[in-house]
């Protein structure tokens, strides 16, 4: 069976730097560029690329490590700049020239970094439930200050190994709370919600490649808590802070608008997050909490809001759309209030 939808097709493009996997639904108009989250990839865009209009032409993308495109290892020190300078090649080998970009989860902070280095690429930018402009986890307030040196509570050391087992293995069954299907019905989405095509999102989390360059990446000891710090390969370490912050992004030049949208109920990218260790501390799930002193759990919503009230504040503008009864994935969980924010928001590039 297929994991493209009808009228969706996948092509292999070559591009200076790796082959890269697309997916297409028309060869003319305006491009808009969907990139994924962490876990996942393009085969989570269809349908949102399929319900736009003919004067766009959408094209998802997958990165390295995810999909069908050529694994090449993760280069974590660079923040997620691997991921970006990927598709800044793609972009170059299919000479699109200015794009629409629409970044869900860790693809927010690549579409982010991707608008720092080129902001004359880019038309609009759609955040959707995007990562924090200072990473994912060692942080403790809106100004995104580290909670101890070297990406402390952050980063490779932060992946369950249980659902990276899983992933590894193929995991398609619901035996587990950390098989895939269950991590996609629990926290990608607001349960009870079950996603119309969730077999093609598991298939699709199932591409993830693990291990140290991938998923969820190497660690590092720290003497401070939790015990690990970020190391410098693989996924989870492309965002923490030592490595990714974009706390200068009000300094581009030409600024493009930017909509935010997220779901109300969004467990992953929150300001309290399920998947932030230092959250997981304040719970009991982790042992020997120091406290929310020098260990709060990380601001995300507020740490976003932060950088793009300053981003507003130089010129630029921007908005904050949340979607009532959604969770991480309001694209999958409210297709038509979602395509109509997108929509409104493509008109003004």
């Amino acid at each position: 069976m297929s994991n493209l939808l009808d009228g969706v097709t996948a092509s292999a493009v070559p591009t200076d730097r790796l082959r890269v996997n697309v997916l297409s639904v028309r060869e003319s108009g305006v491009p808009v560029l969907f990139v994924h989250g962490n876990v996942s990839s393009s085969l989570f865009w269809q349908s949102t690329m399929l319900a736009l209009p003919s004067e766009y032409r959408p094209l998802a993308v997958d990165l390295r490590g995810f999909g069908d495109t050529e694994p090449l290892p993760v280069d974590a020190t660079r923040g997620v700049r691997d991921y970006s300078d990927d598709v800044l090649a793609l972009l170059d080998s299919l000479s699109l020239g200015s794009v629409h970009l629409v970044g869900w989860s860790m693809g927010g902070g690549v579409v982010l970094q991707l608008l720092r280095d080129r902001p004359s690429l880019v038309r609009t930018v759609t955040l959707v439930a995007p990562v924090s402009p200072y990473g994912f986890g060692g942080t403790r307030d809106a100004s995104g200050t580290l909670v101890g040196s070297a990406g402390a509570c952050s980063g490779g050391g932060g992946g369950n190994p249980d659902f990276v087992a899983a992933l590894a293995a193929g995991d398609r069954s619901t035996d587990s709370p950390l098989s895939p299907r269950q991590v996609l019905r629990s926290f990608y989405v607001k349960p009870p919600f079950v996603p119309e095509h969730e077999d093609i999102f598991v298939e699709s989390m199932l591409s993830t490649r693990t291990g140290e360059d991938h998923y969820p990446g190497d660690s590092t000891p720290s003497s401070g808590w939790p015990g690990v710090a970020a190391g410098g390969r693989g996924v989870l370490n492309t965002m923490a802070p030592n490595h990714f912050r974009l706390d200068d992004l009000h300094e581009v030049d030409p600024k493009p608008p930017i909509r935010w949208i997220r779901g109300d109920a969004d467990q992953i990218v929150s300001d309290a997050s399920m998947f932030d260790l230092a959250n997981l501390g304040a719970l009991g799930a982790l042992p020997d909490w120091p406290g929310a002193e020098t260990h709060p759990p990380q601001p995300m919503i507020a740490q976003t809001r932060a950088v793009l009230d300053r981003y507003a504040a130089a010129g630029g503008t921007y908005d904050e759309l949340v979607i009532a009864d959604a969770g991480h994935s309001p694209h999958i969980e409210k297709p038509t209030e979602f395509t109509a924010a997108l929509r409104e928001i493509l008109a003004k590039g």
